[in-house]
């Protein structure tokens, strides 16, 4: 499997849950806050600013298309990380970190994004 055919498949209607003229305004609404807040947290994580220029250095593995694709999918359908790292060729916890940082731009853009409970409160009274 190609990564073009992963993409092509993932952004079918029925599995992705949105047209594709409808993702594409997703994409473009997304795609600034979606790099702004990767480059934050490498900022954190590097705990300074960036020392080389913009693009320098390992490039990401997964672009944001992809990752938004993953997580449509998974969470119109359920599917496994470990199905879509076989899809796409990266490792599970690349897919399981694409996730994670889409929902938080899909939360921050309105939309109700399932996740695990918290758990309730237990009283010891």
């Amino acid at each position: 499997m190609t990564l073009a055919w992963a993409r092509t498949a993932c952004s079918h209607r029925a599995l992705a849950g949105i047209s594709r003229a409808h993702f594409g305004e997703l994409l473009e609404e997304l795609a600034p806050h979606g790099e702004a807040a990767r480059e934050s947290a490498l900022r954190r994580r590097r705990g300074e600013d960036r020392r080389r220029a913009a693009g320098a250095g390992p490039k990401q593995r997964s672009v944001f298309v992809d990752r938004l694709l993953v997580t449509l999918v998974h969470l119109r359908l359920g599917l496994p990380h470990a199905g879509f790292s076989e899809l796409y060729g990266v490792d599970r916890s690349t897919v399981s970190n694409a996730v994670r940082e889409v929902r938080a731009s899909l939360a921050v853009r309105g939309f109700v994004v399932p996740g695990p409970t918290a758990p309730a409160s237990v009283s010891t009274r």
